[in-house]
């Protein structure tokens, strides 16, 4: 199975990393061994973000074992299907978020995040929740 991995799950990646000790970002990489993950043009620049990656070379490293899913027409149109939705709901979502979700919408990919308060909202079964 192939998923997005959201920012959050990354930066505990690195976290457990930084501190060598593994965690719920690595055990859940264990269990999902024979996956495939993917990161989204939206959380590669989150993650140029962060303060842990300000440096090029260390923002590279933290992307790189992971391909990214290019910007596409259909991205654009499923952003804008999934915040008409939304906002007809009163339930938007971060921009950053509606982009991230919008791709996995696009993909017909599950997004592993621990952030389900905002993704939650968003309809069909985008949603691979991990715990912190």
């Amino acid at each position: 199975m192939e998923l997005i991995l959201d920012t959050n799950f990354i930066v505990a990646l690195e976290r457990e990393a930084r501190r060598q000790v593994p965690g719920p970002a690595h055990a859940f990489l264990q269990a999902h061994a024979a996956d495939h993950y993917t990161l989204t043009c939206t959380v590669v620049g989150e993650l140029a973000c962060g303060q842990s990656a300000s440096a090029r070379r260390d923002w590279e490293k933290l992307c790189q074992p992971f391909p990214v899913i290019e910007w596409s027409r259909d991205i654009a149109w499923s952003y804008g299907e999934l915040f008409r939705h939304l906002q007809t709901k009163g339930q938007l979502i971060g921009t950053n978020d509606l982009w991230i979700a919008a791709t996995a919408l696009a993909h017909d990919l599950p997004l592993v995040t621990n952030n389900t308060t905002e993704f939650s909202r968003v309809p069909g079964q985008i949603i691979h929740p991990f715990k912190t």
